[in-house]
């Protein structure tokens, strides 16, 4: 079960994005066992627009520290001479700016990202950038409870990891594992069409499902975070419009085996959501859905292409609410 999401860690992150302060030391030979703060980073005077602006520090957030000319300190405690701590921050707020950008963008900044660790390992094995920036990739952008977790930033990294000359062959099959995962139901891509039975028994199907938008809503009875997300879109009025005016679907599933628990919770459904489980029993098996926990909210559009994939409950009512206007 996931954890409570906090929109207030994004907000908080966006604030110091641009005003946190740091700098580099002065590069030289003899830096190895040199400390410093993450050097900060900012967008020239030449880029006026906000968004570009973004893109910008998104693109170049790593150059300063990956800079080759500085090693500083490398050990449990120092990461190129930057507390880990600070830079476990750092990595938070690129993960944040990520999201602010468009997907092509985050894509290219991350696998930036990948490359330059990489490059850090391959110099010096005695580095701990590589293992300790892999870390902080699967926490942020592929654990279930980051509350700025997105598939797609995952997927270059852990694409990346399966390839590397410098991860160990025996990793290698685990990352392509997750690669394949964060493959299924891209954004962008058409959503995989799978049957369900409602609790009167009839049979219905995700691309059967007519609305200009439907919120895909994996749950579990009994969840108190599914609860959380049932009495948000219940109050939401702006929701409530999309549901009335037909213009928003809550297809909402459960995917696991106690059926008899799933009838009796079923019925408290709010009415106008489509109910049901998979009598097929292939979401739960990663066959072509990758739920790795519950809640999972996917946004489709109306041909059921993927807006929003396992996103963070804040990303999707945010997007809901644009579309009520």
């Amino acid at each position: 079960m996931r954890s409570r999401l906090s929109a207030l860690y994004v907000l908080a992150a966006l604030c110091c994005l641009f005003s946190c302060s740091g700098g580099n030391r002065t590069a030289g030979k003899d830096n190895v066992n040199e400390v410093r703060h993450f050097p900060s980073v900012g967008a020239p005077g030449i880029y006026t627009d906000p968004a570009e602006r973004m893109d910008y520090v998104a693109e170049h957030f790593w150059d300063a520290f990956m800079d080759t000319s500085f090693t500083g300190r490398c050990d449990s405690l120092y990461v190129k001479g930057v507390p880990k701590e600070e830079l476990e921050t750092k990595f938070g707020l690129f993960s944040t700016a990520l999201w602010q950008i468009d997907i092509s963008s985050a894509a290219a900044a991350v696998t930036k990202l990948f490359r330059l660790s990489e490059m850090a390992e391959l110099s010096d094995t005695s580095s701990n950038v590589f293992e300790t920036i892999a870390s902080y990739a699967l926490k942020y952008f592929y654990d279930p409870n980051s509350p700025v977790r997105n598939e797609e930033f995952y997927l270059p990294y852990v694409r990346g990891l399966a390839e590397s000359p410098a991860v160990p062959d025996n990793m290698k099959p685990a990352y392509s594992y997750d690669a394949s995962m964060c493959s299924l139901n891209r954004v962008g891509s058409q959503a995989a069409d799978f049957a369900f039975k409602d609790l009167s028994g009839k049979v219905h199907t995700l691309r059967g499902v007519n609305a200009d938008f439907t919120l895909l809503f994996f749950s579990n009875p009994g969840c108190p975070s599914c609860k959380e997300i049932t009495e948000a879109l219940e109050s939401d009025p702006g929701i409530h419009n999309l549901l009335e005016e037909g213009r928003l679907a809550v297809v909402n599933i459960y995917i696991d085996l106690e059926l008899d628990k799933w009838r009796s919770y079923a019925a408290g459904y709010p009415a106008e959501w489509l109910s049901g489980y998979d009598y097929k029993y292939i979401i739960r098996t990663d066959q072509i859905y990758n739920v790795r926990a519950i809640p999972s909210l996917y946004l489709l559009d109306k041909e059921k292409k993927v807006l929003l994939k396992d996103a963070p409950q804040d990303k999707v009512f945010a997007l809901l609410s644009s579309l009520a206007g």
